[in-house]
């Protein structure tokens, strides 16, 4: 009885290694295929990264003035996104900016202050997309830090002795100035119109004059260096901001890529921080 005990707990001994030694048999293959499983969709998504076109080359981007601290953070924010890639601006008031793309100036992108200035590439059949709103723009007057003048409307900018500047009629901030203006049956002399609303600004940031109409973005951006005073007629005079890909731009794929940036989530959030409005649905 021993004996044949004995040869029954070696038989049962034997029999448990075996299935042990089985068992990590198929806990390596499982493991392996796993392991190959992560290398085949490892694999996969590096391919799937390969095959996207990396972009280089300069995005010229013609944009109005009020765009400048924005767009210069967009841009740099789109190297960063996109090495070998370059993007240069050149800023200034719409219309000559329009003017100068129709007149042949290479360029990849225009982003005007208003429909009316982009019309002026549009109809000359120098843009390659139709123009797309991005961004709106309210007026607001700037005045000397302090409001040592005490302006508190549109109106009081009438007052005599008051030196006001106002952007040029054919620039988008001054249309919207005229346009205000017009709406309350006011008469306004400035002491200078100005070709882009910064250069109107500069006038009351250099003590020049002593309030000047021009973008709520524009005085968010000048910081203390004037006070800015909202009026109600500037909700009747708001500006949309069209942006376009234009014909034979010269770095086309990289272009749209900065389009799209402006109008991502992560492009708009720069714009609205900087004071601009969100366009209407």
């Amino acid at each position: 009885m021993t004996t044949r005990s004995a040869r029954r707990n070696r038989r049962s001994t034997r029999t448990l290694q075996v299935a042990a030694v089985g068992a990590a048999a198929l806990l390596a293959l499982s493991a392996c295929s796993s392991s190959d499983d992560k290398a085949d969709s490892s694999d996969t998504t590096k391919s799937s990264s390969s095959s996207s076109p990396k972009l280089s080359g300069t995005v010229t981007v013609f944009a109005a003035a009020s765009l400048k601290e924005s767009f210069t953070a967009l841009g740099q924010q789109f190297e960063k996104d996109h090495p070998g890639t370059k993007v240069t601006f050149s800023f200034g008031g719409s219309d000559s900016l329009a003017a100068s793309i129709t007149g042949g100036a290479p360029a990849d992108v225009f982003a005007a202050a208003s429909p009316k200035t982009m019309a002026i590439v549009t109809d000359k059949g120098d843009a390659a997309t139709a123009p797309a709103t991005f961004v709106r723009n309210q007026l607001e007057i700037a005045t000397l830090p302090g409001n040592p003048h005490k302006v508190a409307s549109l109106k009081d900018l009438t007052k005599s002795g008051l030196k006001v500047v106002l952007c040029d009629k054919t620039v988008p901030c001054g249309a919207a100035a005229q346009k205000a203006l017009d709406a309350s049956k006011l008469k306004l002399t400035p002491v200078s119109y100005e070709q882009d609303v910064k250069s109107a600004l500069t006038k009351v940031e250099l003590k020049e004059a002593d309030a000047a109409v021009v973008y709520k973005t524009d005085v968010k951006a000048a910081g203390d260096k004037v006070e800015g005073v909202e009026f109600p007629e500037s909700a009747d005079a708001i500006n949309d901001y069209p942006i376009a890909l234009l014909k034979d731009a010269p770095s086309t794929a990289a272009a749209k890529a900065f389009i799209a940036l402006v109008q991502s989530a992560d492009g708009q959030k720069v714009l609205t921080d900087a004071g601009f409005l969100k366009p209407t649905s």
